[in-house]
């Protein structure tokens, strides 16, 4: 009787434990990409070496981000760490972009849905959608990151279909041709979770390659001491990722339109187009 009572104490004590899990997990990503140089087109001249070197490298900077994974059984935040831009005096090219579907992202695993807090072009918009369930497939691979055992698995995103009219491209759309996802996760964190929109895996993804993107997870802190909460994003207009990526193709073509005036005398005006990956 006495070894049954300390057993059931030992399952309520587990269980308990279980639904008070929470951590933190940094992500650093890097994506690689090529300027495409058959489809440059300029107007009144061409860039000076210097000036496109000076792109290239502020490109491969922008790529280079820090996100931050918060979570627990069931739910999770995941978002990008801000980074100071140091002023730039000595005339160098400072290059910005904005990718869609950036923001906070807000994932619940039970209910398979996911919620994106974005701000672009000075409004906010909350994107509201079901989580893709991509069909896993185990290699039986292991490798250690950091102190943790990884285990390999791969699934592939379905190219997308052009539709007619289609005219704004996005640096984040959906690929042309099929891609394989590669992830790495540990079963030592026991949550279906991981960075970005990855998910599905029997343990915290660790690292995931696309091809072009490779997100590394650089640190680890179970339990932490300092509390936080997992809060489901409000604010901005309630929209679906059809009707925002509609407004955004809209808010791209008016953009290009605007850009494709007339120039000054004199003005050197060029367009690149860049491919991501190999």
């Amino acid at each position: 009787m006495k070894n049954k009572l300390l057993y059931l104490f030992a399952l309520i004590s587990f269980y308990v434990s279980a639904q008070n899990f929470k951590g933190t997990a940094v992500y650093e990503s890097k994506t690689t990409f090529n300027f495409d140089e058959t489809e440059t087109k300029t107007e009144g001249g061409t860039l000076p070496p210097e000036i496109d070197a000076q792109i290239q490298e502020q490109l491969k900077k922008a790529f280079e981000k820090t996100f931050t994974l918060q979570f627990d059984k069931t739910t999770s935040l995941y978002k990008e760490e801000e980074k100071l831009n140091k002023p730039s005096g000595d005339g160098s090219v400072m290059v910005s972009i904005n990718f869609n579907g950036g923001g906070t992202l807000y994932k619940n695993l039970k209910d398979q849905t996911a919620l994106t807090e974005t701000e672009i072009f000075g409004k906010e918009f909350l994107i509201t959608e079901q989580l893709e369930k991509r069909e896993w497939k185990m290699t039986g691979e292991t490798k250690k990151i950091g102190n943790y055992t990884c285990y390999k698995a791969t699934a592939v995103i379905k190219a997308k279909q052009p539709e007619e009219g289609d005219k704004a491209v996005s640096l984040t759309s959906a690929p042309t041709k099929d891609m394989n996802i590669i992830a790495w996760y540990t079963p030592d964190i026991p949550i279906s979770n991981g960075p970005g929109d990855y998910w599905g895996l029997p343990g915290l993804i660790l690292e995931v390659n696309d091809v072009n993107t490779i997100l590394l997870c650089s640190k680890i802190i179970l339990n932490p001491k300092e509390k936080f909460e997992i809060k489901m994003p409000k604010r901005g207009t309630s929209v679906t990722r059809k009707e925002f990526n509609e407004i955004m193709e809209k808010k791209s073509q008016e953009m290009m339109e605007m850009n494709d005036g007339p120039s000054n005398p004199g003005t050197i005006r060029t367009t690149r187009t860049i491919r991501i990956g190999g």
